[in-house]
C-alpha cells in the first residue's frame, strides 16, 4: 500500500488536474506514478515537462525505452519496471530478449548497448563516470547532445523511480520484481 493516498484524476489538485487529462491521452490511462506526483502540481509539471522536452530530443526513442529499463534494474524500482515493461512489451517496441539485456544493463543492438551501460553505470555511480566512458559513447556515435541527453535521460528515472520506492506507490501494471533489488537496498543502506 502507498505511504501518501494516491489520489483519483478528479482528487487530485486542481492544478494537476489538465496534465492528468493529457497523461491520460497520451497513455490511454493515468498511472499511479502521476497520480501519487500530482500531489504537488509542481511536482507533475516538472515531471511531464522533463518527459515532453526528452520526446523532442535527438536520442533514438527505443534507446529511450531501454535505458529506462536498465536504470530501473540498478535502481531496484519494482513499479518501474512494472511500467515499463508492461509498456514496451503491449507497444511491441521491443522484445523479451531485450529486455532481458536492458534489465541487465546491456542491449543486443550494439550501438545502443554502448548508451544502455552507460546510462546504467551513470545510476550505479551516481555519475562518477570515467574520460573512457565519455569517448566510448562519441566512439560509438553519440554526440555530444545525445550523451547530455542520456544523462538526463537516467535522471528523470532516477526521480521516478526514488519516488515510486520512497512512497511505495502501488503496482497498478503487471508486477515485475527487480532482480538486484536485495542489492539496491543493502548499498542505500550502507
Amino acid at each position: 500500500m502507498s505511504r501518501i493516498p494516491i489520489p483519483t484524476v478528479e482528487g487530485a489538485p486542481a492544478a494537476s488536474r489538465a496534465l492528468l487529462a493529457a497523461t491520460d491521452k497520451r497513455l490511454g490511462m493515468v498511472p499511479n506514478l502521476y497520480r501519487i506526483v500530482a500531489t504537488s502540481p509542481a511536482a507533475l509539471e516538472a515531471l511531464v515537462s522533463f518527459h515532453r522536452a526528452l520526446d523532442k530530443g535527438d536520442l533514438d526513442p527505443l534507446t529511450r525505452e531501454r535505458i529506462s529499463l536498465a536504470v530501473a534494474e540498478v535502481i531496484g524500482c519494482d513499479y518501474c519496471l512494472s511500467a515499463q515493461t508492461y509498456r514496451v512489451r503491449s507497444a511491441e517496441m521491443l522484445d523479451d530478449a531485450e529486455i532481458t539485456a536492458n534489465r541487465s544493463g546491456a542491449s543486443n543492438d550494439i550501438k545502443a548497448d554502448v548508451a544502455v551501460r552507460f546510462a546504467a553505470k551513470l545510476a550505479r555511480t551516481r555519475g562518477a563516470v570515467t574520460d573512457l566512458d565519455v569517448l566510448t559513447a562519441r566512439e560509438a556515435g553519440y554526440s555530444d547532445g545525445e550523451i547530455v541527453e542520456i544523462i538526463a535521460h537516467v535522471a528523470v528515472s532516477l526521480f521516478t523511480g526514488i519516488a515510486n520506492t520512497a512512497l511505495q506507490t502501488d503496482i497498478d501494471f503487471p508486477h515485475i520484481g527487480a532482480r538486484n533489488h536485495a542489492q539496491a537496498v543493502t548499498e542505500v543502506r550502507r
